[in-house]
């Protein structure tokens, strides 16, 4: 499934190769890697985790 979501980079990664980080929404999930690593590991989280992770990281 991974290979058919559409996955965007972050505005917040930076294009040295640094922090890179790629989201991609399926139904029921938010799915998080690090875009350097596409074959690696992946978080699948709902949407309901993600703003809660957002809310308590914001600021």
């Amino acid at each position: 499934m991974s290979d058919q979501l559409g996955w965007r980079k972050s505005s917040h990664s930076d294009e040295e190769g640094g922090a890179c980080v790629e989201v991609a929404a399926s139904q029921g999930a938010l799915h998080v890697r690090d875009s350097k690593h596409k074959a690696g590991p992946k978080l699948a989280v709902t949407q309901g985790a993600w703003e809660a992770l957002v809310r308590a990281t914001a600021s």
